[in-house]
């Protein structure tokens, strides 16, 4: 699952910002893996590649919704605090949100997967 924060899901539902940057001691997505925001919907990972923030360009900055990569920098700076930045490595996510279409069948999929776990786990008595 990947959060965010209320004032980006506009962002997000209008495809200006299809990335995020993320802190974690270790790589937690691959390409490929499908995720879910919250008050969005189910979205497709479509890469995970490590970046050093001081070498983030205005280019990187755009698709996660920020004018500037100081822009950038400075709303990671506020988020994370600067001790988590300085011992975490940073990583850009770009993803995909799935169109409504998708978003319904995806849904079903889980809905009949989750029946199915429940009708399995009340025979094993």
């Amino acid at each position: 699952m990947l959060l965010f924060k209320k004032k980006f899901l506009e962002q997000i539902k209008s495809g200006e910002k299809t990335q995020t940057i993320r802190l974690w001691k270790f790589h937690r997505m691959k390409a490929g893996q499908r995720s879910y925001i919250t008050g969005i919907g189910y979205v497709r990972i479509d890469s995970v590649e490590p970046i050093e923030l001081a070498q983030l360009t205005d280019a990187d900055a755009i698709p996660d919704g920020f004018p500037t990569a100081d822009a950038l920098r400075a709303e990671l700076y506020a988020l994370y605090g600067v001790d988590a930045l300085a011992r975490l490595k940073a990583y850009i996510v770009r993803f995909s949100v799935y169109p409504p279409s998708e978003q319904k069948k995806i849904l079903e999929e889980k809905n009949k997967k989750n029946a199915q776990d429940y009708l399995f786990d009340a025979l094993d008595v």
